[in-house]
């Protein structure tokens, strides 16, 4: 049983069937049916013009990035997003741009906030270029931009001379958790990057979507870092799967995800505020007076369940399409029957 991430799900007997059958091309030259079906369907279901297929989130990230700063530029991240912290230093050391990082709550900021760190034009500081954000919040606990949220931050991003990019690898989470349309999400915003790996289920990739400009622009980009694919409408076609078949499902993550915190938090051992849980991601705190966390993943390991440690006291469990109800209830009467000091 494996809760340390929605990356670790299998694909589909049906995303298998479509990989084997996949009509390809040459996606370098353009020549790939598959991967065109996926960007266009990626366009059409955000509400952009224009979609390129990746080969991960972080070179999403990376190449709207390269698309949309130069180099010094400034860019405005919440201060423990995914960008800054997991993805390898690349917004300095490829895209050569300088991150300003605003403190947030559960990886919320706010408009207030973003003016605050927003600095005015000065020949000291650095040319402010870029807001992004990341809906849902990796670091936050999939906490959850609104569309009301999102909207504000994308009127000061615009006040304030910024272009938007949206690390939205789990957008279509986000979009399930408001009941709403995922275009809700990302309107206004100059680029967005999700992912077809995590919680939709394929085995590789993400799309960025944006204007036909940008998107042609970011295209060039990619090839650079590596990504000139070739035959690569074999792993498209399960990323098309992901996109029709498996969005609608996620509020079944959802709801193991509140399930395994309200079990939790009746644990004495676990801090834990399930009302914080809106998507398929549980951080909770364990009291390392009676246990170390150290030795709650070991005793996990050896009950056959992966978990991660988020750093200090915490623990991080992801809910996925290949964690069942009775999952949850093996986890939590595992972890209510490891000894601990009293």
């Amino acid at each position: 049983m494996d809760l340390r991430s929605d990356t670790v799900t299998q694909p589909t007997p049906e995303m298998r069937e479509a990989m084997y059958r996949a009509e390809v091309g040459d996606d370098v030259y353009g020549e790939d049916p598959t991967v065109r079906r996926l960007e266009e369907a990626a366009a059409a279901k955000l509400g952009f013009e224009s979609a390129l297929f990746v080969a991960s989130g972080t070179m999403g990230n990376l190449v709207a990035l390269l698309t949309q700063t130069g180099r010094g530029d400034e860019v405005f991240l919440e201060a423990e997003s995914h960008i800054y912290y997991y993805e390898v230093g690349g917004i300095a050391a490829l895209a050569g741009a300088t991150p300003r990082l605003i403190p947030g709550d559960w990886g919320i900021i706010t408009p207030e906030s973003l003016r605050k760190y927003c600095r005015s034009t000065n020949i000291h500081y650095p040319n402010p270029a870029l807001l992004c954000l990341e809906n849902t919040h990796n670091r936050g606990g999939g906490a959850v931009y609104t569309p009301s949220q999102t909207a504000a931050l994308m009127g000061c991003a615009r006040e304030l001379g910024l272009r938007v990019h949206i690390d939205g690898a789990r957008i279509f989470n986000a979009a399930v958790a408001c009941g709403c349309d995922v275009r809700e999400l990302v309107r206004g915003a100059d680029t967005v990057q999700f992912c077809l790996s995590k919680g939709l289920g394929a085995p590789m990739g993400s799309v960025v979507v944006g204007s036909r400009e940008l998107i042609e622009r970011a295209r060039k980009w990619r090839k650079m870092v590596g990504g000139g694919f070739r035959q690569i409408g074999i792993m498209a076609a399960a990323g098309l799967v992901a996109l029709e078949k498996t969005v609608n499902r996620l509020a079944e993550d959802h709801q193991l995800a509140r399930q395994l915190a309200v079990g939790l938090a009746e644990i004495p051992f676990i801090r834990i505020q399930p009302e914080r849980v809106q998507t398929n991601i549980i951080v909770f705190e364990v009291d390392e007076a009676r246990i170390s966390v150290e030795s709650l993943l070991a005793r996990l390991q050896e009950a056959g369940i992966k978990a991660n440690s988020s750093g200090g006291p915490a623990v991080r469990f992801v809910t996925h399409k290949d964690i069942q109800a009775a999952d949850i209830d093996y986890v939590l009467r595992t972890i209510a029957a490891i000894p601990v000091a009293e």
